[in-house]
């Protein structure tokens, strides 16, 4: 299970609406409206 980063919803990586790659790492997204916010910003999103 993955936590999306926007909404930070439980997600299934199999079912998962999307995914992005950042800084090496691979974010999943229960929606396309949390990944297209994501990918719009990702460092607003992913603890340093």
């Amino acid at each position: 299970m993955a936590i999306d980063p926007v909404c930070k919803m439980t997600i299934d990586e199999n079912k998962a609406a999307g995914k992005s790659e950042y800084q090496g790492k691979t974010y999943y997204f229960c929606a396309t409206g949390c990944k297209t916010r994501f990918d719009a910003n990702p460092q607003q999103y992913v603890k340093p």
